[in-house]
């Protein structure tokens, strides 16, 4: 940055904060207006783009000690003094600032050019290199600090912690420990991002995110369907048949009442309202399959029974209608 910025530009106003703005505040302000004006929020606006340009290059030099310093004593100077280019002889266009530091001894002026440069540090340099002109990093290629990076972690987590939620501890990438809130219902191998936990700016940027990606076991009995659970219920031939009152598991809970109607076909599915996944955008149901179970070893009596039953039930096919959709 060339110095005739830094008397021009006034860089409290720009972030709108004051001039003994803390540290903290300072990066609090920058951030929100980072996110106010940031080129990706605002697609094709150059107005906004060029703000945001304004924004990073405020931040980068109050965020900076020694370029604060420097750059307040620059304009504690006054308006009266400019650096300009274009005038004749070696020392043209220096004279506003000589004569603020009672350099009057004729035409000895560039032999005191220490003077000057050295209040800036740049030790006889030109301007627009050395911290005036460095490179700040490049917030996304566009002038300002960068973001830290991500640190990632993986966690396994039961179904039940899944879908009730739960504050576990982990271990990141970087092998610091840290806490993190499992929310109610999240998904196996949703990533949860924990904002300004992961690694620090180089150059007083935001922090970086810690990325947690959730695998979850799955459970023996319940599987997710949104916010909704399922679970599979056997039930005999004579409650699908005759009808029924059932028992049906709920995740961590007490069982359920369901009542099987007379008729009930194989698959059917029977909904108990609010016993699925609650969460702060709505609960879900339990839904129950029911799956008529065939016994496997039947004694004498029962096949007989069986036999009997089977001269007397209607003469159905129960394929018919399979066969004549598979014919058209």
């Amino acid at each position: 940055m060339a110095s005739q910025d830094w008397f021009d530009k006034d860089f409290y106003k720009t972030l709108g904060v004051d001039k003994n703005v803390t540290d903290a505040d300072l990066k609090k302000t920058y951030r929100k207006l980072a996110r106010k004006y940031h080129p990706d929020s605002n697609p094709g606006d150059a107005k906004a783009e060029a703000t945001f340009k304004e924004i990073s290059e405020a931040y980068a030099v109050l965020s900076d000690k020694e370029q604060r310093a420097e750059y307040d004593q620059i304009r504690a100077m006054g308006s009266g003094a400019r650096f300009t280019s274009g005038a004749s002889g070696a020392n043209g266009g220096f004279e506003d600032v000589f004569s603020m530091f009672n350099q009057g001894r004729g035409g000895q002026q560039s032999a005191d050019f220490e003077d000057i440069f050295s209040m800036f540090n740049q030790g006889g340099s030109s301007f627009g290199s050395g911290r005036f002109g460095q490179p700040t990093g490049g917030y996304r290629g566009r002038g300002g600090p960068r973001r830290g990076a991500d640190v990632m972690a993986r966690t396994t987590i039961d179904f039940i912690t899944a879908v009730k939620g739960e504050t576990i501890s982990l271990q990141g990438e970087d092998g610091k420990p840290f806490k993190i809130k499992i929310p109610a219902g999240v998904a196996d191998g949703q990533k949860i991002r924990l904002r300004g936990r992961g690694r620090p700016s180089p150059d007083g940027g935001e922090n970086g995110d810690i990325v947690v990606q959730v695998t979850v076991r799955p459970h023996p009995v319940f599987t997710r369907d949104g916010l909704n659970l399922r679970v599979t219920v056997p039930v005999t031939f004579t409650e699908a048949v005759l009808g029924a009152t059932i028992e049906v598991p709920t995740l961590g809970g007490d069982p359920v009442k369901l009542r099987v109607a007379a008729g009930t076909p194989s698959g059917r599915v029977l909904r108990v309202k609010g016993r699925g996944v609650e969460t702060s955008k709505g609960t879900g149901d339990l839904l129950a399959q029911l799956e008529v179970a065939v016994p496997s070893h039947l004694d004498e009596a029962a096949r007989e029974a069986l036999a009997k039953f089977q001269e007397l039930e209607p003469k159905e096919n129960p394929r018919a209608d399979l066969m004549a959709k598979a014919r058209a």
